[in-house]
């Protein structure tokens, strides 16, 4: 297929909303619109066509997305030509009522049928009006579309798709479907491609990662698969996203102390630290299953640092919910944490609950929340100062570096730091050795020379202004069967 017109090629411009799973499937369509022959736009208002990559999971998201269709609507009618798209979980939701509403739309496509786009697009074109397509389920596993990574040095690698969880505030099992798992093979293929094109640090994704294995039978194969990452040549840092704590395993815990790549950091998920509002959400753990597993954790690797998410203002949290919520963040010494004020979204169980509480009631509570939260990660991050940290340098991290002079990455724990680069010409994706000198609640400074500076791969790519672009790399579904065995484990003992 080919996108040129007159003999230049169309360009494109993606912008993304929400979880880190958006974010990468955003990277799935830039690399298949540049298959197609399209080309990312030098500047975002001058492309060709602009791809919105839409959440569902907060209250503000429709009002949000059909804003933005209103801003561009007058460029487009400046530019007949132009093209607009719209996927993600609220094109899921929403389907055509996105062209009800907004009939300057040309494409909509579903969380299931990303790779449809550059056809959909062409289709649109030629029969001039628009195209909506939504699949119920999906056919190809996304990771078996083209990639262009965003990053040198660090990379998303998707383990599952989907949910079979029914959390009663979530609408994302509704648009994102069953739990979808891929071959081990599939997944250690993938990771072995992005350290051949150098990069450093790859982070397993999944809507509920470590329930990872449900589709072939095997609940420890999320720990196999940690230690199976562990084991590839030239990967520096591992890391995962979400667990939940109901499927979080004492083996993926030895995983993570045994293997030396894997990065001592974990998001476990929290929500509500009430007993019965976690009831109410239909979260299959109570707040002693919950600090049981941090104590676990610690145990074994006492410098971890555990994030996590809470919500505030469930239907019918009262003051006592919200205290012991409160109570669980001090006990768990968080080193941060994505805080949300409750949304009510349409097709969840939460939404039709009685005892839907007032806005300022939750916004009280949620400045407590944060109040109380900056103590303890302002405190926890304090007692770093002093500290040698290992920085993976990172891209845009820092406002303002520009302005005092600093660079900025990520400690092996997650962590911020803003660092001085003293004599040394550190490039996004080397590696710094350097001293915690000063400690922030979100962030922290090391002003002094850097110890040591590591050059690395991901370094030249960067400078070279080479970004992973990989074909698909996974072999599709799951098929019936006994999955393929992990290669064994060597050489994990810390």
């Amino acid at each position: 297929m080919t996108t040129e017109i007159q003999g230049s090629a169309r360009t494109y411009d993606v912008r993304t909303y929400g979880c880190q799973m958006n974010v990468h499937d955003s990277e799935r369509i830039s690399g298949l619109m540049e298959d197609a022959g399209y080309v990312r736009a030098a500047t975002a208002d001058a492309a060709d066509v602009v791809v919105f990559n839409t959440c569902a999971v907060r209250e503000n998201a429709d009002n949000r997305l059909y804003g933005n269709l209103g801003h561009l609507r007058p460029t487009k009618l400046k530019n007949p030509g132009m093209q607009i798209a719209v996927g993600g979980c609220l094109a899921q939701k929403d389907q055509g009522d996105i062209v009800k509403k907004a009939p300057w739309v040309d494409v909509v496509f579903g969380t299931h049928n990303i790779g449809s786009l550059p056809a959909l697009l062409e289709r649109a074109r030629h029969n001039d009006e628009a195209q909506v397509e939504i699949l119920e389920s999906l056919e190809v596993f996304p990771s078996t579309l083209p990639t262009k990574r965003e990053s040198t040095y660090a990379g998303w690698v998707s383990i599952s798709v989907g949910c079979n969880n029914t959390c009663t505030f979530c609408i994302v099992p509704s648009l994102r479907g069953k739990e979808k798992d891929r071959r081990p093979g599939d997944v250690l293929a993938e990771v072995r491609a992005l350290v051949a094109e150098g990069v450093l640090e790859v982070t397993l994704l999944g809507q509920n990662v470590n329930s990872y294995g449900v589709e072939f039978g095997d609940r420890l194969a999320f720990g196999k698969l940690l230690r199976a990452t562990g084991e590839v040549e030239g990967l520096e840092r591992v890391r995962f996203t979400s667990p939940h704590p109901k499927d979080f395993t004492d083996d993926v815990i030895a995983a993570m102390a045994e293997t030396p790549n894997v990065c001592h950091s974990l998001h476990m998920p929290l929500q509500s630290g009430s007993d019965r509002v976690l009831k109410a959400m239909r979260r299959s753990y109570r707040q002693e299953k919950y600090l049981g597993i941090l104590d676990k954790v610690r145990a074994a690797m006492p410098d971890a640092a555990i994030t996590t998410d809470i919500i505030v203002g469930f239907p019918g949290e009262t003051d006592e919910d919200f205290e012991q919520t409160l109570e669980v963040v001090r006990q768990a010494r968080f080193s941060s944490a994505f805080t949300f004020q409750y949304s009510k979204r349409p097709g969840t169980p939460a939404a039709t609950m009685e005892e839907q509480l007032p806005k300022a009631v939750v916004q009280e509570r949620y400045e407590r929340l944060i109040a109380t939260l900056e103590e303890i990660t302002w405190a926890e991050n304090k007692k770093l100062v002093g500290e040698k940290v290992e920085i993976l340098v990172a891209v845009g991290e820092g406002r303002k570096d520009e302005r005092t002079g600093r660079m900025s990455g990520r400690a092996r724990d997650g962590r911020l730091v803003h660092f001085a680069t003293g004599t040394t010409t550190p490039r996004p994706g080397d590696i710094v050795e350097t001293v915690v000198t000063y400690a922030a609640p979100h962030h922290l400074n090391a002003d002094g020379d850097p110890l040591s500076h590591r050059r690395t791969r991901a370094g030249d790519a960067h400078e070279a202004g080479r970004a992973p672009k990989l074909k698909g790399v996974s072999l599709g579904l799951p098929t019936i069967g006994a999955p393929a065995p992990l290669p064994p484990a060597q050489g994990c003992a810390l």
